[in-house]
């Protein structure tokens, strides 16, 4: 997981990055700041890996954020004026975000950053492809108690389903409760074919019998899509019918 901070004089636009960066699979939000002086702290502490860094800050700006810092986190800019673009890319940044930032410019600059810090398969045709280790085709899930694992191929996985103290995964023949959140399970399942479609959910895309408007069928479980993953998962569909 990526470590991330976003730091802008605003807190509504440091707020939507938050929630694109908890929306994407490989980040993780360490937190949000309007003091540029706070984010260089945490640089400087060795807490934050990527910093979405607004350039119009008060007291210090973006690009004396980058020169102080020194290399010691990776940076993308945020910003309302394209013409501070050029200066920040002198400055070995990562990649430069317009205001209004799309989330689908965001997730681009994102995985530009993933490839620099945590470098993985390359991504294809809309789906983020991270494949297991070599000759592993399975997980080992936290059980219910300490010291418990529970050995479990990938392709006996049905779905995963994320409830408020627990998670559930759920298999042809069995439904195995863990502690792990979703979000580490998310990280640890191979993608392809295992996809988040919901805030509470993560499917295998081999285990979908039908698709009937937003929601998801696997054997007789009605799993709903999210509208913040509808998009993208609707893209990896029809690449998947494209390439059938």
């Amino acid at each position: 997981m990526i470590r991330c901070l976003a730091v802008d004089d605003e807190s509504y636009a440091s707020d939507i990055i938050a929630a694109f960066i908890n929306k994407t699979p490989f980040l993780e939000l360490v937190g949000t700041t309007t003091n540029a002086f706070e984010a260089l702290n945490l640089v400087q502490e060795g807490k934050v890996d990527l910093v979405f860094l607004d350039i119009q800050m008060p007291e210090l700006t973006g690009i004396q954020f980058l020169k102080i810092c020194g290399g010691k986190c990776k940076v993308i800019l945020t910003t309302a004026y394209p013409e501070y673009a050029l200066e920040g890319f002198d400055l070995d940044v990562v990649d430069y975000l317009l205001k209004p930032i799309s989330y689908e410019r965001f997730y681009k600059a994102a995985t530009k950053a993933r490839q620099i810090l945590a470098p993985v398969a390359p991504v294809q045709q809309g789906v983020i492809v991270q494949k297991p280790a070599q000759g592993n085709d399975f997980i080992f899930i936290k059980g219910d108690t300490k010291n418990k694992f529970i050995k479990v191929n990938y392709e006996q996985i049905l779905y995963v389903e994320g409830l408020k103290n627990y998670v559930s995964v759920y298999t042809a023949t069995q439904r195995i409760i863990t502690y792990q959140s979703l979000r580490e399970l998310e990280t640890e399942l191979p993608q392809p074919p295992f996809y988040r479609i919901h805030k509470s959910y993560i499917i295998s895309l081999e285990k979908i019998k039908m698709i009937d408007g937003n929601t998801v069928f696997i054997n007789d479980q009605a799993i709903p899509i999210g509208e913040t993953y509808k998009e993208e998962f609707f893209k990896v569909v029809r690449e998947g019918k494209k390439n059938g």
